[in-house]
């Protein structure tokens, strides 16, 4: 992928959420198939549900994007009651005019309460946490994941980088053992691709690794854990 910032447009999916497409790479953030739908199946009904007893869970994200993987993960957090800790780190940050225009709290709730949330996270400082609320904190990471040194006790990932063959740097072995040493015991990371080298690369590391049904669309995806 280019060093430099590349056009975005933003494109209604099928779920009637929208997403962005870079003309240049032909690729889109999210599935045309429905960006908000493969959100809530990957990373939310195959990931964070496995860790609705915990008071407290640690989530780290491969591309801050379009947001909408941290708002709907404050959604649902927000309506079992536990708190968040999310650090998601991003090169190429969405400008106001973007994020601005992405219906994704209207087509979440029909009510006003993301509005002011989609935008906090947004708008916020980089490189600081910021309390969206007293139980959903966020750190946006700037910068290439490559140059930033992670934590060590997260207890999922969203490896949500554009797909292997626009950015194959980011799904090499060296990549996933960084995950895997940001996991804690029984931690997982999840991702849409099901491609054969990305499961050899993830159990090559240590992860146990399972296929599973993907969302509308895509047949498999995978969910990766730390044993």
């Amino acid at each position: 992928m280019s060093n430099k910032p590349l056009k975005r447009n933003i494109i209604t999916t099928k779920d009637g959420s929208q997403t962005l497409f870079i003309p240049e790479l032909n690729e889109n953030y999210h599935s045309i198939n429905g960006a908000l739908q493969e959100s809530m199946h990957i990373y939310i009904n195959t990931g964070l549900k496995l860790f609705d007893k915990k008071s407290e869970v640690k989530i780290f994200e491969v591309g801050f994007g379009t947001g909408l993987n941290a708002l709907v993960t404050y959604y649902y957090r927000n309506e079992i009651g536990n708190k968040t800790i999310f650090h998601s780190v991003e090169k190429y940050p969405l400008t106001k005019k973007e994020y601005s225009t992405l219906n994704y709290p209207s087509i979440i709730t029909s009510n006003n309460e993301l509005v002011g949330v989609f935008d906090k996270m947004h708008s916020c400082s980089w490189d600081e946490i910021t309390k969206i609320d007293s139980d959903f904190l966020l750190k946006k990471i700037s910068g290439a994941l490559s140059d930033n040194i992670l934590e060590n006790n997260y207890h999922i990932v969203y490896f949500d980088a554009f797909a292997p063959e626009i950015q194959p740097n980011l799904w090499t072995v060296e990549v996933f053992r960084k995950m895997y040493n940001a996991l804690t015991k029984n931690g997982v990371l999840v991702t849409y691709s099901a491609k054969g080298q990305v499961r050899r690369n993830l159990q090559s590391v240590g992860f146990n690794v399972e296929r599973l049904p993907g969302p509308l669309g895509k047949r498999e995806m995978i969910r990766a854990t730390k044993p």
